[in-house]
């Protein structure tokens, strides 16, 4: 069984960062694809972006781009999502996703994936 780990959110300002982590425990995650999705309170969960195994797909939903950045270190087991210029339309859980599909492959379709993390909370009010 793959295990995510998400940590990194909390309570931040309009305008303020955050970087969320997504680390794997028992695997590596460089053969992986990673999205990452959020689902805010009343609303379907949503992908935001994505990351292919090798590094070189990424993708984001048009609501982030250009204020989203995605990224992986796999020395480290981990990916993270860096998200500056945070809006009150960013609030919600943010999970990270895992899937094994070759080097390139990269999705932002919550069926794609097939190893889930439980979620961070991320709030952005003032």
């Amino acid at each position: 069984q793959l295990q995510l780990v998400e940590s990194g959110g909390g309570l931040v300002q309009p305008g303020g960062s955050l970087r969320l982590s997504c680390a794997a425990s028992g695997f590596t995650l460089d053969g992986y694809a990673i999205g990452w999705f959020r689902q805010a309170p009343g609303k379907e969960r949503e992908g935001v972006s994505c990351i292919s195994s090798s590094g070189g797909s990424i993708n984001f939903v048009d609501s982030v781009k250009g204020r989203f950045t995605i990224s992986r270190d796999n020395a480290k087991n981990t990916v993270y999502l860096q998200m500056n210029s945070l809006k009150p339309e960013d609030t919600a859980v943010y999970y990270c996703a895992a899937e094994d599909r070759g080097l390139y492959y990269c999705s932002n379709y919550i069926s794609d994936f097939g190893s889930w993390g439980q979620g961070t909370q991320v709030t952005v009010s003032s």
